[in-house]
């Protein structure tokens, strides 16, 4: 018996970490296959590196170029491409432009340097299709720090959006395996409708596109302020409102400390700070704070998710989109505790369906919905008649 045990465990040691054992017998490991984009050797070096260090990565190859790359697309089919957005020949926008007419559905992730010019470009792509960004270390950073940057920033993504723990999407186009069916979830069994006061929207990967699809949709004559936390740096989020704003009849802006709320704006929360609202002599005022992020996060959606519930109770709306993480369960629960609602976005139509799924898997939402009937459900949500203010929290 002995023996036979350590016959077993010397064949797994020799198999390798790059091998699952099932019934006996080994199979390789799913790594997700991705081509890296980017003008400059050293950049490439120092993705390459990194990437090729993941277990769960596979590099299949590198291009300086647009042309190059989508060359490589074609003859690679990789899995994911990491995109720079400066480039000679043809840009990350333009090259953008063509995968999506050939790969509509490929992962891309723009590697973007954290300067106006480059923030402006990024909020292009992903309102062109890219599906995420990660910025360029500075150039005062060291290799070691380079490194560790693009280990924590974009190997998640890189992850998530291939899904490499269970399937992989390949050159762009979903594999039989994936199309498993949806992830079981219960919802909230709830009274009648309240109407919402406030509105408050959590989002991350491909969030941005999802966001602006729904606000398109939004009349002029909204009922409620909308507060939106992104996970983007300072400079990003500037870009984002500005973007948002083209794409909306509503006003859209970076709200500043002790901003009076009103109905029909939609308040980005600016990077670096954390988004709160507080109740002063009976007004709602934005609260900007430098509290040390949540999840990694400032702007973090639970701390203003836990706000909300505070200032609005019963009234208090949250939307939960697309996105990475699991920032906004805990403020869904503050929500929920104080009588408020919640929606998310589905599965199907999520780009990444982590920080939605995680909130309807813990039944903390009432209503599981697809992107393109958000909008009609927020502004249904924020109707106000006399009946519905008669009947009260449910």
């Amino acid at each position: 018996m002995e023996r036979a045990f350590a016959t077993f465990a010397a064949r797994i040691i020799a198999m390798g970490p790059g091998m699952n054992v099932a019934a006996g017998r080994a199979s390789p490991m799913k790594k997700a296959k991705v081509l890296v984009v980017d003008d400059a050797m050293l950049i490439r070096r120092i993705v390459t590196d990194v990437l090729a260090a993941d277990p769960a990565i596979e590099v299949v190859g590198e291009a300086g170029n647009g042309r190059i790359a989508l060359q490589k697309i074609a003859q690679l089919a990789p899995d994911l491409v990491t995109l720079d957005v400066e480039m000679p020949e043809l840009n990350g926008l333009q090259t953008l432009k063509e995968i999506r007419k050939t790969h509509p559905r490929l992962p891309v992730i723009m590697f973007s340097a954290v300067t106006e010019r480059g923030a402006a470009d990024t909020l292009e792509a992903l309102h062109l299709g890219a599906s995420d960004y990660v910025t360029k270390p500075g150039g005062a950073a060291g290799r070691d720090l380079a490194q560790a940057r693009i280990r924590e920033d974009l190997v998640p993504k890189i992850k998530s959006l291939c899904r490499v723990a269970s399937t992989l999407s390949i050159g762009g186009k979903r594999t039989q395996s994936d199309t498993r069916p949806p992830t079981p979830f219960t919802l909230r069994a709830l009274g009648p409708m309240i109407g919402a006061d406030v509105v408050a929207v959590s989002l991350s990967t491909g969030g941005p596109a999802a966001l602006g699809e729904i606000a398109a949709r939004l009349p002029a004559d909204f009922r409620a302020p909308v507060l939106v936390v992104p996970h983007m740096a300072a400079v990003f989020t500037k870009f984002f409102a500005e973007r948002l704003a083209t794409q909306t009849k509503l006003r859209v802006l970076e709200p500043a400390d002790g901003q009076t709320l009103e109905a029909g704006v939609i308040y980005v929360a600016p990077g670096d700070f954390h988004l709160t609202v507080v109740r002063r002599n009976g007004t709602s005022v934005c609260a900007l704070t430098q509290q040390p992020p949540v999840h990694a996060h400032r702007p973090a959606a639970d701390v203003l998710f836990r706000s909300i519930a505070d200032a609005y109770g019963s009234r208090a709306l949250a939307l939960v989109l697309t996105g990475m993480g699991q920032d906004g369960l805990r403020g869904c629960e503050d929500i929920t505790t104080a009588g408020g609602r919640v929606v998310v976005q589905d599965e199907p139509t999520s780009v990444v369906w982590e920080m939605p799924g995680l909130v309807a898997k813990a039944g903390l939402a009432d209503a599981v919905l697809p992107l393109g009937e958000l909008a009609g459900e927020l502004v249904r949500r924020t109707a106000r008649t006399p009946a519905a203010d008669d009947r009260g929290a449910a």
